[in-house]
């Protein structure tokens, strides 16, 4: 028998949190699965029966089967209309304009595509996303997103945990951070060409996290949302979920991964080191510069405008999970 314990943070049962479209195919997702075959080579991740991915009316998305029971965050928490999740974006390498992803991203080729895992490891990877998709034992997590300019959506993401994908690269014992690379391409991503169009980025967009914030429990590798795999405006065909964090540390087509021991240099830290910290911690008693963050909007129905401000938490209502691990940070200099 199969069982799993609970983590503190997982709440809802799976009729609580299943969108109801994706409810509605579980036949197709039902009739649609095959005997899988064998693990990943040396990712050492979990096979499934799911050894098939499933076409959807949408030609750039197939719906995708998970072998997790779906779990996520309290009833007061209701998901973002997917509509909105997919058309509100911060997405510069296709335009600075929230709308930009979603219009200018349709010639985007999610797939193939392959993720450099280097540095600081005993075992170099270069993981084929296909592998993946098709064979990868997948999770859904309902996660709390807030984005530094104070908006904030709630949605059901489905991939691995980062440290369920990275099991067998092995870090050595100087490994402290590890540093994140969007893909490079200028023919996908028009914002990388067009300096006016991308912001004035200096591309690749890069991130980075700490080893144990890396490691921790609540940091996700999404392959998908709402029961889909990504679309390209929301960092198709994998991207990073790190809950408790501005949005921005929540780095999209993830091209590379590299252990160090120094702390990686990080897009928005480099533009602007005295309103983007590198651990970007959601945290209501520092504020940006230029804006308050002791509330957010959060996006429903009828947009970011469509609701009263509403507290923001401490860690994003993730501190449980997560502020052990600043302990010893002064959180107001180090932000």
């Amino acid at each position: 028998m199969w069982i799993r314990s609970k983590p503190s943070w997982d709440y809802l049962s799976e009729n609580d949190v299943t969108p109801e479209a994706i409810f509605k195919q579980r036949r197709l997702i039902m009739k649609g699965l095959v005997a899988g075959g064998a693990g990943l080579g040396t990712l050492g991740l979990p096979s499934t029966a799911n050894a098939a991915w499933f076409s959807s009316d949408e030609p750039t998305q197939k719906v995708m089967p998970l072998k997790f029971k779906p779990h996520g965050n309290p009833p007061s928490d209701s998901l973002t209309p997917e509509s909105k999740a997919t058309t509100h974006n911060n997405f510069y390498e296709f335009g600075t304009g929230k709308n930009d992803p979603a219009n200018n991203s349709s010639h985007f080729q999610p797939l193939p595509w392959q993720l450099k895992v280097d540095g600081l490891v005993e075992n170099e990877v270069t993981i084929d996303v296909e592998k993946i998709l098709a064979m990868a034992a997948f999770e859904e997590r309902i996660y709390r997103l807030r984005c530094v300019e104070a908006w904030s959506m709630v949605i059901p993401w489905v991939g691995l945990t980062l440290k369920q994908l990275l099991k067998d690269v092995k870090p050595l014992s100087g490994a402290k951070y590890l540093a994140f690379e969007t893909l490079y391409d200028p023919e996908q991503f028009p914002g990388q060409e067009n300096r006016r169009l991308g912001g004035g980025i200096d591309y690749p967009y890069r991130e980075g996290l700490r080893l144990d914030e890396a490691y921790n429990d609540l940091t996700f590798m999404a392959f998908g949302m709402y029961g889909k795999t990504l679309p390209a405006q929301n960092g198709a065909p994998l991207r990073l979920v790190v809950p408790w964090k501005y949005g921005f540390k929540s780095i999209k087509s993830i091209s590379r991964i590299t252990f160090t021991d120094q702390m990686p240099q990080t897009t928005w830290n480099m533009l602007g080191p005295s309103e983007y910290g590198f651990y970007a911690n959601v945290n209501p008693g520092v504020d940006h510069p230029r804006w308050t963050q002791k509330t957010e909007r959060r996006i429903d129905d009828a947009g970011i405008l469509g609701r009263t401000r509403i507290d923001t938490l401490m860690f994003n209502g993730y501190s449980e999970q997560v502020a052990s691990m600043y302990k010893d940070l002064d959180l107001t200099r180090y932000y």
